[in-house]
């Protein structure tokens, strides 16, 4: 195990894996049996699991969405990245559409301030801060744009692998 699993694997080679767009990664499963076994709770959600989400075949959607990233001119196997996926409710994801993360995460702090939900049901800033956690989220999201995504991929991939890890 030492040998298989050293620092190495978790701090390059793990991080490294999970660069890619194949959602039947088996490094994408062990993140989200990671989640399941934390009850860990959906994106923007407050009560709903992700392992309700995935026993109940919730969809997997894009924290920068998909349209964000194509109207970009980013390619399929760039937008599809699974540092860029969590489960979250279909309601949710809707209301979102193709909004910046800077956006749709400032009426997300908005509803925090206010209680006037808008995007899933955390109506203040501790249960966002520990829902991007358990989601495996930096925080820098908050005011990323389309000039951001690469270095957002990069710091959730290390937070996916340290999820795994732990």
């Amino acid at each position: 195990e030492d040998g298989e699993l050293s620092e190495a694997f978790w701090n390059v080679n793990l991080v490294q894996r999970l660069n890619t767009s194949v959602t039947s990664s088996p490094f994408f499963k062990v993140y989200l049996a990671a989640q399941v076994k934390n009850n860990d709770k959906g994106f923007l959600s407050k009560e709903i699991s992700v392992n309700n989400l995935v026993l109940h075949r919730g969809d997997i959607h894009h924290i920068f969405p998909r349209n964000y990233l194509k109207k970009a001119g980013l390619t399929r196997a760039y937008y599809n990245q699974i540092a860029n996926y969590v489960y979250m409710q279909q309601e949710v994801n809707i209301k979102i559409g193709n909004k910046s993360p800077d956006v749709y995460f400032s009426q997300v702090l908005d509803q925090c301030n206010s209680g006037e939900l808008k995007y899933g049901a955390i109506t203040n800033l501790d249960e966002l801060h520990e829902n991007l956690n358990q989601n495996c989220i930096p925080r820098s999201v908050l005011t990323m744009t389309i000039e951001d995504y690469q270095e957002f991929l990069g710091e959730r991939r290390i937070l996916m692998a340290n999820k795994i890890k732990d």
